[in-house]
């Protein structure tokens, strides 16, 4: 699952632009944002709605689905960041159903877990956009290379779990509920967490730019990949501490 890069936000903040159009705002964001979220949820409903009639087979299959479709959706964005108006529905959309799967699966073995993960991820992003907007934690060049080096380095774990699982690799990590497995999990969490710093950045310094109205969808996205990306380390977390 991709992160805000800060590499290739900062090449999009370093173009020079001739604005044709309104400027990047904040409030043009946050919409897209919301509309990125509503596409989510249709996503997301439709697994849930399989889930409850226990077609279990459509529900894996969208599953699976969504995580690729995501995945490669993701990756296009990354290197073509004008197709992001078209693109990120689609990423909501397919996320949406991924995550829904998950949610099912998880829900199914812990009463109430997913209402703990939305609830806590909600409160961790409200907290760090204070901590943002208060000058707390600020976006240095230090703190985006520390960041951006820990995703990446996240990234290539899980990309190649994601690969040796497809051939039936048991990955201890996944499947082990030690302490050593929890301090991990509460580590790349913090770290998820982090990235919304760099998106909060990403927003603000494309708004003061000012970049055009395009890069709204562009920093919705950084924002919506984020977001589901922390609630899915915080739901893996709540299932580790709960089944202890």
């Amino acid at each position: 699952m991709r992160t805000s890069n800060p590499i290739l936000k900062d090449s999009v903040l370093e173009t020079d632009y001739v604005l044709t159009e309104r400027p990047m705002s904040v409030s043009g964001t946050l919409n897209k944002l919301l509309f990125l979220a509503l596409i989510m949820l249709l996503g997301a409903g439709a697994v849930y709605y399989q889930f409850m009639l226990q077609r279990m087979d459509y529900v894996n299959m969208l599953t699976m689905g969504g995580v690729i479709v995501g995945f490669i959706v993701a990756i296009v964005i990354a290197f073509a960041h004008k197709a992001t108006p078209y693109l990120a529905p689609v990423y909501a959309f397919a996320q949406g159903a991924a995550l829904s799967g998950i949610s099912c699966f998880f829900e199914s073995q812990f009463q109430g877990i997913v209402i703990q993960a939305i609830s806590m991820t909600f409160v961790v992003v409200i907290l760090m956009a204070l901590l943002f907007k208060s000058g707390i934690i600020r976006a240095t060049e230090k703190f985006r290379a520390v960041v951006f080096c820990a995703t990446a380095a996240i990234a290539v774990f899980y990309l190649i779990a994601f690969v040796l699982m497809l051939f039936h690799v048991n990955i201890p990590y996944f499947s082990a509920n030690s302490n050593i497995t929890i301090i991990i999990n509460a580590a790349i969490a913090i770290f998820a967490a982090l990235n919304l710093i760099l998106d909060f950045d990403f927003i603000e310094r494309g708004t003061q730019a000012p970049l055009p109205a395009l890069y709204e969808w562009y920093g919705a996205f950084g924002l919506l990949v984020t977001i589901l990306w922390l609630y899915l380390e915080i739901l893996r977390l709540l299932s580790r501490v709960r089944s202890r």
